[in-house]
């Protein structure tokens, strides 16, 4: 079955993933192994991100108009089972393999629609190969490698873009193959782990046309603790959702991955606040179930097409009972790494020994 018309005539088929989905023009772009974004204006102009950040694209031929862009949205939007229309003019879908679609109608952006593109990477990298191509320093590997083996609840934190799921990721892959893991998204972007065979992979869902049957969050994070998790993994935390999730990882469930937007180890306690008032927790509640929920932060940078670790750190109560966020390490993206005076209680406590340019840190 081949599209036709506005939308072009090629199918493009992910190998391996068990998602083929109709591209049309943008076939060419999805194609190439090096593109991991694209962005559609409501004019029909076309931007992709080839690992130098966003660049346009000439596309011959192209969407003649605001109206081929509206309607490729919406065809888009319908293969993997969301509406987008006058009624719902926003949507955000993914698949299994981890194709994520973002998409605004007109009147809500000038004209067309605008549509985002994530693509997932066509191989995905060990953390071997991250840090070989930039992601942390050599022995940092050490530091990741421990914190997962001795069950660290880990909080990877960073803006859009710096690699916070590929990540991820790459740090479940290091779990041991006969744990259980649970892994909850709004929108699919883990896909299943390799190497992993007893892994449930929750997402939410959205309200039908009647306005019913809508799966948050919340439910699915509450339906993790009864089933028997070795790990829970919390694809993005961004709401309300953080006070049951708080409370699993500190009634025994440890080990557990849980990304969020954050500028720095040092912003993550006001973000967790915010998140909290949405609960109905006070800061101070919120203050004492997080610095017990999480045993380090890793927080992730990007200059340019560089994505780095910056700062690896931890939650602690400060003097005045509000928590504090305390990098323990810090590296610019070249050069050594710093180690703050935190360093030897944080790697005692997980059992890491690591070679700095200062000689052995223990």
């Amino acid at each position: 079955m081949m599209a036709t018309g506005e939308f072009g005539s090629v199918r493009r088929s992910f190998q391996g993933w068990g998602s083929e989905l109709t591209f049309g023009y943008l076939n060419d772009l999805v194609q190439d192994r090096a593109v991991t974004d694209i962005a559609v204006t409501g004019e029909g102009r076309v931007w992709a991100d080839k690992g130098r950040g966003m660049e346009e694209e000439i596309l011959e031929p192209g969407f003649a108009s605001p109206g081929a862009v509206r309607d490729f949205a919406v065809q888009l939007c319908s293969q993997l089972g969301r509406r987008l229309d006058d009624a719902r003019p926003i949507a955000d879908a993914s698949n299994e393999a981890g194709i994520r679609i973002h998409a605004v109608l007109a009147p809500l952006v000038p004209s067309g629609a605008s549509l985002s593109i994530r693509l997932p990477a066509h191989r995905r990298p060990g953390l071997e190969e991250l840090a070989a191509s930039g992601l942390c320093p050599h022995n940092w590997l050490f530091i990741l490698r421990a914190l997962v083996v001795n069950r660290a609840t880990l909080l990877i934190t960073g803006g859009t873009g710096v690699g916070k799921t590929t990540l991820l990721r790459s740090l479940l892959a290091l779990c041991p193959p006969g744990e259980r893991l649970v892994t909850v998204e709004e929108v699919r972007e883990l896909g299943m782990i390799e190497g992993h065979g007893d892994q449930v992979a929750l997402a939410a869902r959205e309200s039908n046309v009647e306005g019913a049957g809508a799966v948050g969050l919340v439910d699915l994070v509450k339906a993790t603790l009864r089933m028997r998790p070795d790990r829970i993994i919390l694809g993005e935390c961004r709401g309300e959702e953080i006070a049951d999730l708080l409370r699993a990882f500190n009634s025994g469930h440890t080990g557990g991955m849980v990304t969020l937007h954050a500028d720095s180890v040092e912003r993550v306690p006001s973000r967790l606040a915010t998140l909290g008032l949405l609960a109905g927790l006070q800061p101070v509640a919120l203050s004492a179930l997080a610095e017990g929920a999480f045993g380090a932060v890793i927080h992730l940078e990007r200059h340019g097409s560089q994505r780095h670790i910056a700062q690896i750190g931890r939650l602690v109560m400060g003097s005045k009972g509000t928590l504090v966020g305390l990098p323990v390490c810090i590296w610019s993206g070249s050069g050594h790494p710093r180690y703050g005076s935190a360093w030897g209680p944080f790697a005692k406590r997980w059992g890491i020994r690591t070679s700095g340019p200062g000689g052995d840190r223990e």
